[in-house]
């Protein structure tokens, strides 16, 4: 996954500004989610769900499975895609905490989609 991240214009003067050992414990903390859950599968990480794993373990619910349905037809992506959105999706709220993949993790996880589309295409 590629992200482009723009500087913000009032770069340093806003927001909450996280270290690089911050963001490594989010990374850890998140991992050790995964590792419990899928303790009793043969899969170590988000990226590896797949079928019935894959729409146990990360459910988006009667919300989420329509806004992404609405995505993938506006963006004519591909079941692929959709299935990589989840996955994506799951790790977002697992950095979050949350056990529950929300409509905003689900956006974002399109965002980075989408960017990923651009990256590609320009290459």
């Amino acid at each position: 996954m590629q992200v482009d991240v723009p500087r913000p214009k009032d770069w340093g003067k806003q927001g909450t500004i996280i270290s690089s050992a911050d963001m490594r414990a989010e990374v850890v903390a998140a991992q050790a989610i995964q590792a419990e859950r899928y303790q009793l599968l043969p899969i170590s990480w988000n990226s590896e769900l797949s079928g019935a794993a894959l729409r146990r373990y990360a459910n988006l619910g009667k919300e989420g499975t329509q806004l992404l349905h609405n995505i993938l037809e506006t963006l004519g992506l591909s079941m692929r895609a959709h299935d990589r959105i989840i996955k994506l999706s799951r790790t977002i709220a697992d950095l979050a905490g949350a056990a529950d993949i929300s409509s905003a993790h689900l956006a974002e996880a399109v965002q980075y989609r989408n960017l990923d589309r651009q990256l590609t295409a320009q290459e």
